[in-house]
């Protein structure tokens, strides 16, 4: 006489229960937006407990960059950019946005997510919050620099990336990193200085 008696642990199903919740993620994100998803809105939907969640992704915010396959991590970018001299901080964001854009492994999702944003209202909303309220007034917030400072340091990068990667202007689309820190730097900088 068997017993089928449940274990303790892991759920049975699935080997690709990460995969699983990832995808619940991408569902709820594309419907909800950032702000509205809940971990528990996605667990439900991913037919698993919400601590299992947690286990995967430690924050919304991180599994919200899983989803998209963003090639950073929000907790890392806010991290860089709050620690070490307020007077570098251009220069800390201009090096991070170009690292992360120039291998096309890592650069590719991002301008996905942009392309995305661009032509379909859902996933304006989704990009839009997220990068408000989980990068840019994160930073805003511990920094003390206004919300529109910020989004307008935000707003130059992101034309200097779209110029680069999606209308390939030259010469910023061949230029050097070093010789873009150079020119983008300082207007940057003085967003968050004044």
């Amino acid at each position: 006489m068997s017993t089928d008696k449940r274990r303790p642990g892991r759920r049975p199903g699935s080997a690709d229960t990460r995969g699983e919740i990832l995808a619940a993620a991408r569902k709820v994100f594309a419907e909800k937006g950032f702000d509205k998803a809940t971990v528990r809105g996605i667990a439900r939907e991913a037919n698993v407990d919400p601590a299992l969640v947690h286990h995967y992704f430690e924050t919304k915010e991180g599994m919200f960059a899983a989803a998209m396959r963003l090639p950073f991590s929000p907790e890392n970018i806010v991290k860089t950019l709050v620690e070490g001299p307020r007077e570098e901080v251009g220069e800390r964001l201009v090096r991070m946005i170009l690292q992360v854009t120039a291998n096309p492994e890592t650069r590719e999702p991002l301008l996905a997510l942009i392309r995305s944003a661009m032509t379909n209202e859902q996933a304006v909303t989704m990009v839009r919050e997220f990068f408000t309220n989980a990068l840019l007034y994160q930073v805003a917030d511990r920094m003390e620099v206004p919300y529109l400072r910020i989004e307008a340091a935000f707003a130059q990068m992101f034309g200097a990336i779209m110029a680069r990667y999606v209308i390939r202007l030259e010469p910023i689309a061949s230029a050097g990193h070093e010789e873009l820190v150079e020119v983008l730097a300082p207007t940057i900088q003085r967003y968050f200085t004044g």
